[in-house]
């Protein structure tokens, strides 16, 4: 039966957070998953369908807390997004009518909840919208940096005030829309969130001059994101170039409406995948592309990295995992970092991640969090200035909290396979990106969906 913690409370409203029993695996895993569609995908197929030159479809998109938030917000500035049937699995699919900035509105609000791309891609939309938009978020979102899309949008003639009429590096604030921005030359700082890239490369080509972005500064963490999102603009005819390093030039001109069906989110595929290594087991992917811009496709080569056999064949990823989880070193795993830490708790040798400073500012510090969830469980982690350092350790049961963060909760199940008497907090908190996630750990386990909410071990 699920119990509940007084200790780590709802900040919304003080309530206790729910304990999940996370599933013990006594027998290896051997299943089939198909993940819903990619977030990242998703999100920005939404914004440039809302400034597109006609209505747009996407198919099989995802269905979720960060997927909702942004239709909302669009709907909040006009665009109009109707669920129409699907051939899928995972709901409907989306037909978008863009915004017009032309009308002219009054104010509107924005709830961005934990969504980073909500909170980073909408302000510029806003930007090309005649009126007042309000911008808030979790309690947790008001800690997320947003200094750096702040003072691009205020670089670029956009007001953006908070209470007192201030300037402010983090929400809530509110953008002053006059219908039109003019673009040109714009440097900024990027290197706490490859989001802030993003945000301005998809309303670039809608500015009355275009952009030329340029980063200066520490290295922009998650490059893999901004080539996707460089990949998502070319592929709806906008011109971007990025042959100078830290430079993105995007041309001014239409952005063309589209029919888009959305990959399945490959990183999220990866706690499934992390179950084989987990248990001695098998877990097979189907769909999976032959080509694709999500970071997730480095599951390949982290897993069998870790001791996996690793293939991909006829569209199927497939990994076995071997008679133990080997540790190693990892550069740049972004946000696969918590499912990688997870399994490098469960290994014989020292692991080290590096090039992950920036997880400090998504939904969680997520290194500080990491390091105290798998030392609370018996682990023996460390932080280190741009990463973590993992020892082998013998692991015992207890509570692994979440901090409102899907890929915490995540990565609490994967140590619940291995280890005996873990309970995550807070399940739920996957609805952001998988809202089905404790219904599907339950069919990959092999149980019924009455049995997903009460742990326990498989057999």
């Amino acid at each position: 039966m699920t119990g509940t913690t007084a200790a780590n409370a709802d900040p919304k409203n003080g309530t206790p957070l729910p304990l999940w029993p996370a599933p013990y695996a006594t027998v290896p895993v051997d299943a089939t998953v198909t993940v819903p569609g990619s977030k990242s995908l998703t999100n920005r197929f939404l914004v440039l369908a809302a400034l597109a030159d006609g209505p747009s479809r996407l198919r099989a998109p995802l269905h979720s807390r960060d997927s909702v938030l942004m239709i909302q917000a669009l709907r909040q500035l006009g665009a109009t997004v109707t669920e129409v049937p699907g051939d899928g699995d995972y709901g409907p699919d989306l037909d978008i009518t863009p915004m017009d900035p032309s009308v002219a509105g009054g104010e509107t609000a924005i709830d961005c909840g934990l969504a980073g791309t909500v909170m980073r891609f909408v302000p510029p939309l806003a930007a090309l919208r005649a009126g007042v938009t309000v911008f808030d978020g979790d309690p947790h979102a008001r800690k997320r940096p947003m200094g750096t899309i702040i003072e691009a949008l205020v670089a670029l003639g956009v007001p953006v005030r908070s209470e007192g009429g201030r300037t402010p590096s983090a929400l809530p604030f509110a953008v002053e829309g006059s219908g039109e921005v003019r673009g040109g030359h714009l440097v900024i700082d990027a290197s706490a969130s490859s989001q802030f890239v993003s945000a301005l490369l998809l309303v670039g080509a809608r500015f009355t001059e275009g952009l030329h972005l340029e980063h200066v500064g520490k290295p922009v963490p998650s490059l893999d994101h901004i080539n996707m999102t460089v990949a998502v603009l070319r592929s709806v005819g906008v011109q971007v170039d990025d042959s100078v390093p830290n430079h993105w030039r995007v041309a001014p001109g239409p952005i063309r409406a589209f029919d888009q069906r959305i990959e399945q989110d490959l990183s999220n595929a990866g706690p499934f995948l992390a179950a084989a290594l987990a248990t001695r087991g098998t877990v097979r992917i189907p769909n999976w592309p032959l080509e694709t811009t999500q970071v997730g496709d480095l599951w390949r080569s982290i897993l069998a990295s870790m001791g996996a056999e690793v293939s991909l064949e006829n569209g199927t990823l497939t990994v076995k995992g071997g008679p133990e989880i080997l540790g190693a070193d990892f550069d740049e795993t972004s946000e696969l970092a918590p499912t990688v830490a997870a399994l490098c708790a469960l290994a014989t040798g020292r692991s080290r991640l590096t090039g992950i400073a920036h997880l400090r500012g998504h939904e969680t510090d997520r290194l500080a969090a990491l390091v105290a969830e798998i030392n609370r469980l018996g682990g023996n982690a460390e932080e280190t200035a741009d990463g973590l350092i993992i020892h082998p350790a013998a692991l015992h049961g207890g509570v692994v909290h979440s901090y409102a963060d899907h890929r915490m909760a995540t990565a609490g199940a994967i140590l619940g396979l291995a280890v005996e008497g873990v309970q995550v907090e807070d399940i739920a908190t996957t609805s952001k990106t998988m809202p089905e996630f404790p219904q599907m750990w339950a069919a990959m386990l092999g149980r019924t969906p009455a049995e997903a909410s009460s742990g326990g071990a498989t057999s």
